[in-house]
């Protein structure tokens, strides 16, 4: 048995391979000590990765580049051995905003291009009467949501520095935010993007996989000074990871029942939500 891994994910879908590899037992068959640390954050979780609290990380793929760079904060160089999800995100908007988009809308409602552009009218709109811009809510600077909802934005005449408010927020804490009209929409994984629609207080604008069709989303990170010093625990791990993604696509009902648990991801199984 190695020595003790301490690894620190986000309560999202997309850590379901890592969460199985560990509640399944595959970490333990290759020799793996494994405890998995629930966050809110992704600054906290780059951040314990960074100064060693943590040995390996559910973490977004643009962070461990940036980190890797030194950009926005220390220069630790990462290593991702695995990538946990591509594509995954949605655009998630407030029943009111989605009113007003459908309302200027010119093409199918399914068309990104044909929204954004229906977005850039209501900011113009907004902007006439005196209103406040729009507040969209990211996850993370460094992160797929931010660059896929600028993407959007931008292809649709938007300026998203300076025609609506980007701010960061956890994802469990968007669906709240939203319910209370903090802010008027977000882009997030699951299963935050689809719990504004079981309440009734937000509609799924887009899954970003319609808006670029392949994004590395999450992965699994190292600290590249750890991965030199236990080449064999990397493998392992990376073993015990690919098993749990296999079972992931092999029986979704037991990937849903384990995630569900509190320590996880914490939220009851549902059926994918709808536009």
């Amino acid at each position: 048995m190695s020595p003790p891994l301490h690894i620190g994910f986000i309560p999202l879908v997309d850590a379901a391979a890592l969460i199985v590899a560990v509640d399944k037992g595959f970490a333990a068959e290759e020799g793996l000590d494994v405890t998995l640390v629930r966050e809110v954050s992704w600054s906290n979780v780059r951040d314990k990765l960074n100064i060693g609290l943590f040995d390996a990380a559910h973490l977004l793929a643009p962070v461990a580049i940036a980190s890797s760079l030194g950009i926005g904060h220390l220069k630790v160089p990462i290593a991702v051995p695995f990538n946990l999800a591509i594509n995954g995100n949605a655009i998630t908007v407030s029943p009111a905003l989605h009113a007003a988009i459908m309302a200027e809308l010119d093409g199918d409602r399914f068309d990104p291009m044909a929204t954004a552009r229906a977005l850039g009218r209501v900011v113009a709109a907004r902007r006439k009467r005196g209103a406040e811009p729009i507040t969209f809510a990211i996850t993370f600077p460094f992160s797929t949501h931010n660059y896929q909802l600028r993407f959007w934005m931008g292809a649709g005449g938007v300026d998203p520095d300076e025609d609506v408010r980007l701010v960061v927020l956890p994802p469990p804490f968007m669906a709240q935010a939203l319910e209370g009209a903090q802010i008027d929409g977000f882009c997030v994984a699951g299963p935050w993007s689809c719990i504004p629609v079981d309440r009734g207080v937000g509609r799924i604008l887009h899954f970003v996989s319609d808006i670029l069709v392949r994004a590395a989303e999450k992965v699994l990170a190292m600290r590249q000074s750890w991965v030199d010093r236990n080449p064999q625990a990397v493998a392992a791990l990376i073993r015990a990871v690919s098993r749990g993604a296999g079972f992931v696509e092999q029986d979704r009902t037991e990937t849903a029942r384990i995630l569900a648990h509190p320590e996880r991801v914490g939220v009851v199984p549902r059926s994918s939500c709808d536009l």
